[in-house]
């Protein structure tokens, strides 16, 4: 065979460039007819169909990103967004995508670590639900429905502003989309005394590859079991979650007490990790390790721990409760704040507190460049690993970097971890969770390679075979998936690391509601193949 000169390569690569951008233009050109011959209203159409060349595409586009590190010009874009208005616009964006071979993104919140809600390998549009967001509030039947569009701090504020007893168990960042964090078991800080957000969930609607619209009867108790915790993007489409509301009392307690290294907070942190998953169902405690400004000397740095809490009961009950569990902390009632629910909830966000309606602001939050990634810890870490922590914190990358560790026990203790998918309940002192950030447009390169290197650091300190990881913290490090087959001993890898056990359950649920892996992505279940179908297929 007689290879082309290299004189023709750069010629014959041109073409071959442009007969692929050819075919994606094609693609979605056809997408863009097809929903248009699918819509009864045509004239909704330019309102929620975004080309490339569309003059808000770049806007709407980066409008729930909210890791900047994948807005660079060197970032896949989506061929088209879809800002759905009813559930006529989902359908045909299914039906359309499929037929027309581009990949589906499903996006509410934006807060996928990895960008995977809004970024793919292959041609691919964006379901952007933003205006899914209605949140309907029973406080007599202590229940609400609330669609996936919507924020934890939407959900939030429609509790709070119809009772100060009511609340829900999901996370502290009020910016948060509901799909994302439900589906793959979302928790905050309620979560010694009721469990996770999906926990609570005790409905929803789903549309499915076929666009049939189910709610929890219809899709069976297995799909139903495999959406609350087993991930977004992969079994079909939530777009709405009835859920149990709890009772919490009109009056909280918050404190923060700072520890560095001046203050023996190697010794604190050791003594902690000893009584927190102990303590009260009432009492939830973290840890964030961070690098500060040391206060004894200009110029230096130093590593602080900020100990934080929330108590469901006033402070006159609780600093006696920590003074006798945990006296090294030496809290004190200037510590404390009194407040409801929800401003807790910005409290833990590091919101200031002030009027609730800041909840309603999907914006309000800084966006930062960073990679993330998480574990689980069954056994204390001596002082000398807290020690070779505080170290690595020291370090020049870890400038913008935090270790949050969070107090497990109590519900968690008590539900089996086959219940939901989200497998990782009893046994856990805490979870621990590392991030580091950088200024947009600086070689990212140092420090992701800082956080792997800590990451390796807490190999000996974190849970083994598997080494378990929080699936809403997506971690691409730990294993992805092929554009095209992938088998199920190459996604356990990653998988197994998710969810335990629970991802032989998954991938046969994957299996039955989605065998041609219509909602596939990086990190997403894979189904079985046929056994009349070639791997390679």
């Amino acid at each position: 065979m007689k290879f082309p000169s290299f004189s023709l390569l750069p010629f014959l690569l041109v073409v071959l460039i442009s007969l692929i951008g050819a075919a994606f233009a094609d693609s979605h050109g056809e997408f863009l007819d097809c929903f248009h011959l699918r819509s009864a209203n045509s004239s909704t159409v330019s309102k929620v169909i975004y080309l490339q060349n569309s003059p808000s595409y770049s806007s709407v586009l980066n409008a729930s990103i909210q890791n900047s590190r994948f807005t660079t010009p060197a970032t896949p874009k989506p061929l088209v967004i879809v800002t759905a208005l009813q559930l006529s616009h989902v359908q045909s964006t299914l039906y359309c995508s499929r037929k027309h071979g581009l990949q589906i993104r499903i996006r509410s919140g934006g807060h996928d670590f990895e960008g995977l809600s809004y970024v793919s390998r292959v041609p691919f549009l964006i379901l952007d639900l933003l205006h899914f967001r209605a949140v309907e509030v029973d406080v007599k039947n202590e229940v609400a429905w609330v669609e996936s569009g919507a924020t934890l701090g939407e959900l939030y504020y429609g509790i709070a502003s119809k009772t100060k007893t009511l609340a829900f168990p999901a996370g502290v960042c009020h910016t948060v989309g509901i799909g994302g964090h439900f589906s793959g078991g979302g928790y905050g800080i309620l979560l010694r005394k009721y469990g996770l957000a999906a926990d609570h969930v005790i409905d929803a609607q789903l549309m499915d590859a076929r666009g049939r619209i189910l709610d929890r009867k219809s899709m069976g108790e297995d799909l139903f079991w495999a959406i609350r915790g087993g991930g977004g993007n992969t079994f079909g489409i939530v777009l709405a979650w009835k859920i149990k509301l709890v009772q919490v009392p009109a009056v909280v307690t918050v404190y923060t007490v700072n520890k560095n290294l001046e203050q023996n907070v190697v010794k604190i942190l050791h003594r902690w990790q000893y009584i927190a998953h102990q303590l009260p169902d009432d009492l939830f405690t973290d840890v964030t390790i961070t690098k500060v400004n040391s206060s004894g000397q200009v110029g230096k740095k130093t590593v602080q721990a900020a100990f934080k809490a929330l108590y469901l009961g006033g402070a006159d009950k609780l600093i006696p409760l920590v003074q006798d569990r945990f006296p090294e902390l030496e809290l004190t009632k200037q510590d404390c704040l009194e407040m409801s629910w929800a401003e807790s909830v910005l409290y833990f966000g590091g919101v200031p507190t002030q009027s609730l309606e800041i909840m309603l602001n999907r914006t309000a939050l800084p966006r930062l460049t960073f990679k993330a990634k998480s574990d689980y810890v069954k056994q204390p870490i001596p002082e000398s690993g807290l020690q070779g922590i505080m170290s690595r914190f020291l370090e020049k990358e870890a400038d913008v970097s935090l270790m949050l560790m969070v107090g497990f026990g109590g519900k968690m203790d008590e539900i089996p971890e086959n219940e939901l998918p989200y497998p990782h309940r009893a046994g856990n002192l805490f979870q621990a969770s590392y991030l580091v950030g950088w200024t947009k447009g600086e070689d990212e390169g140092k420090y992701i390679s800082w956080i792997r290197r800590l990451y390796s650091y807490m190999a000996s300190y974190a849970s083994k075979l598997p080494r378990e990881a929080y699936f809403n913290y997506r971690d691409l490090d730990i294993g992805t998936n092929n554009v095209g087959y992938t088998s199920y001993e190459q996604a356990s890898v990653w998988g197994l690391k998710y969810f335990k056990n629970n991802f032989k359950r998954l991938v046969q649920v994957k299996t039955m509601v989605d065998p041609t892996n219509f909602f596939g992505n990086e990190q997403s279940v894979p189904p079985l193949p046929s056994p009349w179908k070639k791997k390679g297929d």
